[in-house]
């Protein structure tokens, strides 16, 4: 089936899955933390995009306020933390160094060929669209888990961790027409906490080691008093 055989609503589908993957593509080769927390905002902006817009076309009311929640904490409130917290310790002009970039994005382009790979078998039981959906919602998390391995900075593995659980819910609104308000309310809450409990870890590891570099982390040895 060719995609201009579609009808407007998977167009536009399509359109928001693709850009989604952008970002996490962007993500991967962004080596400033500021610009990385922004484009991190972009995509719970695409995120919130895309429920509304099922809300809409399937006539689910529930998805606006998955939609609402989406881009308050993931689009507005997350980022806003992240980059105040960036920015008070002074990690604002810091480079996250990234060791081999041509191969990391090498091995990112990878990973999107063996999400659609491991989605082929859906094929035969749903329609273009969900393929699609949860093939780029796979590729997503694959990507913030190479975002995670791949950068030394604990802020980017925030980053990474809050994408994962983009892609996650990318694929739950899409797929599935979105989980029960109760399960959607409890996740949004718990992302809330979590990124305020990284926050309180930051400056605790900041002030033990001066330094949010993972790598330090790795050296540290017990010393007897």
């Amino acid at each position: 089936m060719s995609i201009t055989d579609l009808d407007l609503y998977s167009q536009a589908i399509l359109l928001l899955a693709g850009l989604i993957a952008l970002t996490s593509f962007l993500m991967l080769g962004q080596s400033r933390l500021v610009r990385l927390v922004f484009i991190f905002a972009v995509q719970g902006c695409l995120l919130a995009g895309a429920t509304a817009m099922a809300a809409g076309v399937l006539n689910y009311p529930h998805l606006y306020i998955s939609a609402g929640l989406s881009l308050l904490l993931k689009g507005i409130v997350i980022p806003l933390l992240l980059h105040r917290l960036i920015h008070r310790m002074g990690l604002h002009r810091e480079m996250d160094t990234i060791d081999h970039p041509a191969r990391l994005m090498m091995g990112g382009t990878a990973l999107v060929v063996f999400s659609y790979y491991v989605s082929l078998p859906i094929v035969q039981h749903s329609t273009l669209v969900t393929l699609n959906a949860i093939a780029v919602s796979l590729a997503v998390v694959l990507l913030g888990m190479l975002l995670m391995i791949s950068r030394r900075q604990a802020v980017a593995h925030v980053v990474g961790f809050m994408s994962i659980e983009n892609g996650l819910f990318f694929a739950a609104v899409v797929s599935t027409y979105g989980m029960p308000m109760v399960v959607e309310l409890g996740v949004a809450f718990d992302v809330l906490v979590a990124a305020v409990v990284f926050g309180v870890f930051f400056f605790q590891i900041r002030a033990s080691i001066d330094s949010l570099n993972v790598d330090r982390l790795s050296k540290l040895t017990e010393v007897e008093r």
